[in-house]
């Protein structure tokens, strides 16, 4: 792996990502970064959900001083949340924006539709695309094409509900990936033997986690004041 990444290069990066709409924050742009900037050059990343290309920009980013490629997979559905063919305009734009075009490979399909076939192996996989229990399940199923030692970061890890409860049914008694640490609700893990440590560390993000379902009952309930006192002054979801 290459030495530590450039902080600086994040903070040349991460102003302009920033702008554009989405949910990441900017401790888990960083982590992503770091993780990204780690790889050996001519590395490959897989990112499982692009929306208007926030992670996409730090993820490319991070790779373009290596010579990696960036697989963005993004099937940019219509309806009010993701905007369909607009949002897919959106994305592209940002992309040439950046000057990252000969980085970034989109591909605009489901990832569930993507993974029986797809045999390439790559070095990093970013999830954060349906949130549905079983579409989780099925996109943890990437890392078949994971090197060893490669990390795994899940966006909503202990924030949606079928995101964690993938992680405990798929995850916690694997034997081939370890919990390591989170930004707020974005989880790392890497594709390893996991210790009793390492799942220990799991089940400890389940109180975090039902704190911010409950969070997240209130705020649909329009019960702002309440969800203020469990620490939570914002109109959106925790992330």
């Amino acid at each position: 792996m290459n030495a530590a990444p450039d902080a600086r290069s994040f903070e040349e990066i991460w102003p302009r990502a920033s702008e554009v709409p989405g949910w990441l924050k900017e401790g888990q742009a960083r982590l992503l970064w770091e993780e990204a900037s780690r790889l050996a050059p001519g590395a490959t990343a897989v990112e499982i959900g692009s929306h208007q290309g926030r992670s996409t920009l730090v993820l490319g980013g991070a790779l373009r001083s290596g010579g990696g490629r960036l697989v963005s997979i993004d099937p940019f559905v219509e309806g009010r949340l993701f905007g369909g063919t607009p949002t897919r305009a959106k994305f592209e734009r940002n992309v040439a924006e950046a000057g990252l075009t000969d980085v970034v490979d989109l591909v605009p399909d489901y990832s569930t539709a993507q993974r029986p076939g797809w045999t390439e192996p790559f070095d990093l996989l970013y999830i954060d695309g349906k949130h549905d229990y079983w579409t989780v399940r099925d996109d943890l199923r990437w890392r078949e094409h994971l090197a060893p030692g490669g990390a795994v970061v899940i966006h909503d890890c202990f924030s949606s509900i079928g995101v964690t409860l993938a992680i405990l049914r798929h995850v916690l008694f694997a034997d081939d990936l370890a919990y390591e640490r989170r930004s707020d609700s974005q989880a790392l893990f890497r594709r390893r033997r996991p210790t009793p440590q390492d799942r220990w560390r799991i089940l400890a993000q389940i109180p975090w986690w039902l704190r911010n379902v409950g969070l997240k009952v209130l705020l649909r309930l329009r019960l702002r004041p309440l969800a203020r006192l469990l620490g939570h002054d914002s109109p959106y979801d925790p992330y």
